[in-house]
């Protein structure tokens, strides 16, 4: 699909948690988190998923014109209702525009990037701008050392148009499978109809995040390498003619395996979780926004984003930028 992105944005909260900091909070050494997740710091964000989202999705636009369509890709929303790209065009100060979210959690980019594509190769839309904006922190469990250890906050956008037949720019590939026998490793039980905040059995704890990281980490490392494996069968890519792995920033050591176990040169993956935490959906655009903007990323480059999300999905979409 000759779709290309056309402008990126990111915000980064100016306050920083260190793995000491939370160390104290969960009641372990700050070894333990640094050698256990991979996050030696992550932002904590003093302003709503909203704001954060607004901003980020500002700067993707550099003033140009406004949107025909904005898509809300995060993990999780600012509220129930209304949907919450309905809050990011209020932020943005725009009015009219349809808005609505692919919530897919950690994979929510990957699958609104193909789903963008689509919608402007049929015609539909031409400006589409793409949100991913997640505020990790608010729901971690503390009771929970390891999953409150990763989570951090941030916000990304991109925006995507149609290239011209002599631009490089294309959607090469996508791919996405779910396993929902894996659907209760990675949780927040509260906020629907299956613990609502009236029923006498919700619990403080079912609002936060809880996640099985031994058992999804077996899981998530067989099902990416067979879709890896499919994608370059598809694709007729080698790995070394693909320039950039992005992966999820599930965790340090989750990271790591595209290079040991995933055979990728250890310069072809990018990382930002050392520094930035697991951002849920937005770990995927801000790890590609940060490398576009320090110029790792030039055009023409083959970029895979890949991961996983809670479900349990896997998925991939490829691009050449």
């Amino acid at each position: 699909m000759k779709v290309k992105i056309n402008g990126t944005g990111i915000y980064l909260p100016p306050r920083i948690e260190k793995a000491k900091d939370i160390a104290k909070l969960i009641n372990k050494s700050t070894s333990w988190v640094e050698n256990k997740s991979g996050v030696y710091e992550r932002r904590i964000s003093d302003i709503d998923v909203d704001e954060m989202g607004a901003i980020a999705g500002l700067e993707a636009l550099s003033g140009g014109a406004a949107p025909d369509l904005i898509i809300n890709a995060s993990g999780v929303p600012k509220q129930t209702i209304p949907d919450t790209a309905t809050f990011f065009q209020k932020q943005m100060g725009f009015e009219g525009i349809p808005s609505f979210s692919i919530h897919c959690t950690c994979l929510s980019f990957v699958v609104a990037l193909h789903t963008a594509s689509s919608l402007i190769i049929s015609g539909a839309y031409e400006r589409i701008l793409i949100i991913s904006s997640d505020k990790g922190s608010k729901g971690r469990n503390f009771r929970e050392p390891e999953s409150a250890s990763l989570l951090g906050d941030g916000a990304a956008a991109i925006l995507l148009e149609k290239s011209s037949k002599n631009e490089p720019s294309e959607l090469l590939h996508h791919t996405m499978r779910t396993w929902p026998s894996g659907a209760n490793l990675t949780e927040v039980r509260g906020g629907g109809t299956y613990k609502h905040p009236h029923d006498p059995d919700t619990k403080f704890e079912d609002n936060l995040f809880s996640m099985d990281g031994p058992a999804i980490y077996k899981i998530a490392l067989k099902q990416v390498n067979r879709i890896l494996q499919n994608t370059l069968k598809n694709t007729g890519l080698s790995r070394e003619s693909i320039d950039w792995v992005v992966p999820h920033q599930a965790s340090g050591k989750a990271v790591q395996a595209y290079s040991t176990m995933g055979k990728f040169k250890k310069n072809q993956v990018l990382e930002s979780v050392s520094k930035f935490g697991n951002c849920v959906a937005a770990s995927i655009p801000m790890t590609f926004v940060l490398a576009v903007k320090y110029e790792k990323i030039k055009r023409g480059d083959i970029i895979l984003f890949i991961g996983t999300g809670a479900g349990l999905s896997a998925g991939c979409t490829l691009i050449r930028y």
